[in-house]
């Protein structure tokens, strides 16, 4: 499921950016295997982290206040908390000290995510109308004639309720490659769902 998942995001990403689409099918009209295609460059894209310019300016919002706002504000707990004397039992110490490692750790996480993130604008995407990481898509529920529109994007910027979905997800696996006109069929929980793809754009 792991390499389904990875695969599906390095499809999407390959798909939208020509240069790195074209690398591929040239190794494979070489006669390599898909497999050995991608691994040709696998470090390149393995070693990014998919995610929309909007979602990396959140993200770089975040690490501003986690190192502006919330870091000297714990520090300032824990050197208020110190000055109440013994620190075997004050709870308050010890709430203050896992807060900051609570901040350290999420500090380390969104630099260590930004660095590897491979930003990714949407209106500058060229994938001749197929679903790839950053497409908002239109779809159609086959049994329910019901409407639904989503855009696909990464883990930290995931939010159904915005009609916004993490490319690792079922729904986005089942999406990604495809065009319009075609039909997305995505093993939910509750049974299989079908979706036609009613359009695909890049905004």
């Amino acid at each position: 499921m792991y390499l389904n998942r990875r695969a599906a995001t390095c499809g999407g990403l390959l798909l939208g950016h020509r240069p790195l689409f074209d690398v591929v099918t040239q190794a494979c009209a070489r006669g390599a295997a898909l497999g050995a295609a991608f691994a040709e460059f696998g470090d390149l894209i393995m070693a990014t982290i998919p995610i929309t310019k909007r979602g990396a300016e959140k993200l770089k919002v975040e690490l501003q206040r986690l190192k502006t706002v919330d870091r000297p504000a714990v520090i300032q707990a824990i050197a208020e908390a110190r000055a109440q004397g013994d620190l075997s039992e004050n709870a308050e110490y010890e709430s203050a000290k896992e807060q900051q490692g609570f901040i350290e750790g999420r500090i380390i996480e969104v630099e260590g995510k930004l660095s590897a993130a491979q930003v990714i604008d949407p209106t500058e995407l060229d994938a001749g109308g197929r679903v790839v990481f950053g497409a908002t898509v239109d779809l159609e529920d086959e049994d329910s004639g019901s409407a639904v529109t989503y855009q696909i994007v990464g883990e930290d910027e995931a939010d159904l309720k915005h009609g916004l979905i993490n490319v690792s997800s079922p729904i986005a696996r089942a999406l990604i490659g495809k065009e319009e006109g075609d039909t997305a069929v995505v093993q939910a929980p509750g049974g299989e769902r079908r979706y036609e793809i009613v359009g695909v754009k890049y905004i």
